[in-house]
Order: C-alpha cells, then sequence, then structure tokens
C-alpha cells in the first residue's frame, strides 16, 4: 500500500520554526516530484512547495513563503522535509505532502497536478 505520512506540526509563536516530515511507505520517494500543500479553514488547498526527483532535485515555492521555508529529501530515509522559519499567522493551516509525476517541474507547485490520494495532514498552528 502507498502511503505518505506527515508529522511535525504544531503550535508556535510568530516568528518560531517547526520542520515538517513526510515519510513513504511501499514506494520509493525520489521518483517522484513531491510536495508540500496547506490549507486554512474556509480557503482552497495551495501548493507551499515541491522538490522535484531530478538529480540536485530542483524545487519551488509559493511567493509568501520564499525566504522562509525551505524543502529537502532524504533518499536514504526515503522522507521529504520542510523547514518552516520566521512563521506568521497566515501560515496556519492543515498541511500535506503529496505525490507529483515523475519529472514534474516543482516550480509548478500546484494541488491540481496531484496524482493519488491525500493524506491526514499535519496541523500547524502559529499564533500569540
Amino acid at each position: 500500500q502507498l502511503r505518505l505520512v506527515e508529522s511535525g506540526g504544531g503550535s508556535v509563536q510568530p516568528g518560531g520554526s517547526l520542520r515538517l516530515s513526510c515519510v513513504a511507505s511501499g514506494f520509493t520517494l525520489n521518483r517522484y516530484t513531491i510536495g508540500w500543500f496547506r490549507q486554512a479553514p474556509g480557503k482552497e488547498r495551495e501548493g507551499v512547495s515541491c522538490i522535484s526527483n531530478s538529480i540536485g532535485g530542483n524545487t519551488g515555492y509559493a511567493d509568501s513563503v520564499k525566504g522562509r521555508f525551505t524543502i529537502s529529501r532524504d533518499n536514504a530515509k526515503n522522507a521529504v522535509y520542510l523547514q518552516m522559519n520566521s512563521l506568521k499567522p497566515e501560515d496556519t493551516a492543515m498541511y500535506y505532502c503529496a505525490i507529483l509525476p515523475p519529472g514534474h517541474d516543482a516550480t509548478l507547485c500546484v494541488a491540481e497536478k496531484v496524482s493519488g490520494s491525500w493524506g491526514q495532514g499535519t496541523q500547524v498552528t502559529v499564533s500569540s
């Protein structure tokens, strides 16, 4: 069974940091472009950051998180991470990782390109 499991969410104050993890089971993660997406109450799901499966792993970021968030992958652990620094209240959302097609351009990090189902997500809350 192909599964992605997200973890690492929590509650932090503005300016704080969190590191989200996305661990795959049942398949090899490094074959695919992987993305982090988020959905706040009453809003559509949006792409946060993606990383391709190409050597060097090109990346893409939403304008709202550029310079604050960093996506990375650890093929040995079959995992992708999202380091989130300088968190803002508007970053509050449920965060999901998802698979995009092999070779998908990571700069086109949109939910419409996700293949397969969504996981349970991990909640990030930023408030004082």
